[in-house]
């Protein structure tokens, strides 16, 4: 069944944000990828989804290492 209406004081989806609102403290000169990293890496409300990515990918990278290390050992001879 699908949803009849959305949370109230929600807006339509479809308008983005203003750029006032978007906006943040931030230095001027700042290079395109120091604000990557502020609002996409460091930013407090991404980090549970960052650290969910860094363990996936270290995850893995360490089961390739481990079967490139012990692969001979886990095929019966």
């Amino acid at each position: 069944m699908a949803r009849r209406n959305a949370p109230p004081n929600s807006g339509p989806a479809y308008i983005p944000q203003s750029q006032s609102q978007r906006r943040t403290l931030a230095d001027p000169n700042e290079t395109a990828f120091r604000r990557f990293l502020r609002e996409e890496v460091f930013a407090q409300d991404k980090i549970g989804g960052n650290l969910s990515l860094l363990t996936g990918v270290g995850m893995f990278v360490g089961g390739i290492l481990a079967v490139r290390t012990w692969g001979s050992l886990m095929v019966p001879a």
